[in-house]
């Protein structure tokens, strides 16, 4: 999707905004995986998440190339909205977030915070989504939809630091939700001409890349009930779709217990937080460890935006329920 010039442009572009986030070898992290793992802390950016990458490159090109532009309506689980909303008020645009009922309590504040007028709607992310599309074409407002080309030439970003750190990695683990994470990673890997193996990791609870991966089509799910908000996608990208069916070695479940040991491990071994999407990767790379054991492994760390309660519960050993 875009040569190494594009991705170096996109970087500059990104960090006009915000500083490369920093990757990390931690050793009690090394000690329990019993691999050499490089930690991609996404979770040191302005929101706290990843998305806010795709957000600024996404930005600049809507008010590059539709400068009538009013403002813009999208749906979220809360971190896409968080970028979203701040770069498009800083641009001086509208931001309309739409979120499922029950969404996290503190990302709709963040959400709000950074200057989006939030929008309860649905069960779930993808009815919400549908709604942000019908809001959008009513209401004269430019739609940003969950994957985008120049969402993904943002995100990809990441990816490019963490190569260009540690150009030597065997595998990375990266967490699949509509699938602009898995699909920069890729795309920046193929860009620099690296023979890294791409791994996505989704929730048993929300599967759908993987089932789709495997029927070689798009398979929806009925429900995504997961406390990894981030992976609660019921339904598949066909974009996305396209290029991690190709470009990753594998997809692997994780389940919600297995999420929160991860939780668990990283405050233990680097006491940073990660929310669900963010700590799927490591409870990834738990269940692969014996055939990871003295390899050199990448793991994001997509987000940090886990509610207060959630967090608590975690800590004290137990799952949070949805």
């Amino acid at each position: 999707m875009f040569t190494r010039p594009e991705l170096e442009a996109a970087v500059q572009l990104v960090h006009r905004h915000m500083p490369a986030t920093p990757q990390h070898v931690w050793p009690l992290l090394n000690g329990t995986t019993g691999a050499e793992v490089w930690v991609k802390h996404e979770n040191h950016t302005p929101t706290g998440a990843f998305k806010i990458r795709g957000a600024f490159t996404f930005m600049d090109w809507l008010v590059r190339t539709k400068p009538n532009v009013r403002g813009i309506c999208t749906a979220t689980r809360g971190n896409h909205g968080q970028g979203q909303a701040r770069a498009a008020t800083s641009a001086g645009l509208i931001a309309k977030v739409y979120v499922p009922h029950g969404n996290s309590v503190e990302k709709n504040a963040a959400m709000q915070a950074f200057g989006a007028e939030l929008v309860e709607h649905g069960d779930d992310f993808d009815t919400a989504r549908l709604e942000a599309f019908r809001v959008a074409e009513v209401e004269g407002l430019h739609i940003v939809p969950p994957f985008h080309k120049e969402l993904v030439r943002g995100v990809a970003t990441y990816a490019y630091e963490l190569f260009t750190a540690a150009p030597d990695l065997d595998t990375v683990y990266v967490p699949i939700g509509c699938g602009s994470g898995i699909c920069g990673t890729i795309i920046a890997r193929d860009a620099l001409g690296l023979s890294t193996k791409v791994v996505g990791v989704v929730s048993d609870r929300a599967a759908t890349a993987k089932l789709s991966v495997e029927a070689g089509r798009l398979v929806e799910t009925e429900t995504a009930n997961t406390f990894a908000d981030g992976m609660a996608v019921r339904v598949p990208v066909q974009a996305a779709f396209d290029i991690y069916s190709k470009g990753a070695e594998r997809i692997i479940t994780v389940t919600d217990d297995e999420v929160a040991e991860a939780i668990r491990l990283y405050f233990s071994h680097t006491h940073n937080v990660a929310e669900g999407a963010g700590a799927a990767p490591l409870a990834a790379l738990m269940q692969e460890r014996r055939q990871m054991a003295g390899k050199k492994v990448g793991v994001i760390l997509c987000g940090s935006n886990i509610d207060t309660a959630w967090f608590a519960q975690v800590l004290a050993g137990q799952t949070p329920q949805v």
